[in-house]
């Protein structure tokens, strides 16, 4: 319907540990996005893809700050209380999900997880889901590297995945 416009809530941006961050959610605090305000107009294109057009209206969320700040502070368990709408393809769905098997500490590569998958061919599928993911913190495309061992590709910048990876005991 024309004219219709998408009514979505941000928390104000806030200071971490790894940087600025920025959360959209909707009416009932279910995260849509998280993402780091420096990386230019990442978030309003992907909102704007998802949603269409769409108002961002202030609001303070109670709980969901306040999780990813102890996620943040080393409670690594505090981010499984956030609820989360991805939105996304079926594919990347797929990939997201995937993105929850690997564990705390751990990293894989891009094959590998398109490997778990079933189609080792979709490695280039799996970086792109990877580079769209909404919510990355919660669902951790920092902890997929190069086959080569390399930090490769982070939405967040390359020195952020490397202080995430060092905080979740990975490197």
């Amino acid at each position: 319907m024309e004219g219709i416009v998408m009514k979505i809530f941000y928390g104000e941006y806030f200071n971490s540990p790894c940087g600025e961050l920025s959360i959209v959610f909707d009416e009932k605090e279910t995260l849509l996005h998280l993402d780091f305000p420096d990386q230019g107009e990442r978030q309003d294109r992907l909102l704007l893809k998802r949603f269409g057009p769409y108002e961002l209206v202030e609001k303070t969320s109670r709980d969901i700050k306040g999780h990813i700040l102890a996620y943040l502070s080393g409670e690594f368990a505090a981010l499984d209380r956030i609820t989360c709408d991805l939105g996304g393809t079926e594919f990347q769905n797929r990939v997201w999900s995937a993105l929850q098997t690997i564990p705390l500490g751990k990293t894989c590569s891009y094959l590998e997880l398109a490997r778990q998958l079933g189609n080792p061919k979709a490695v280039r599928a799996v970086a792109r889901a990877n580079a769209l993911n909404p919510i990355s913190l919660i669902y951790p495309c920092h902890r997929v590297i190069g086959s080569d061992g390399s930090l490769t590709g982070y939405a967040g910048g390359l020195k952020r995945k490397e202080w995430l990876l060092h905080h979740e005991g990975a490197l």
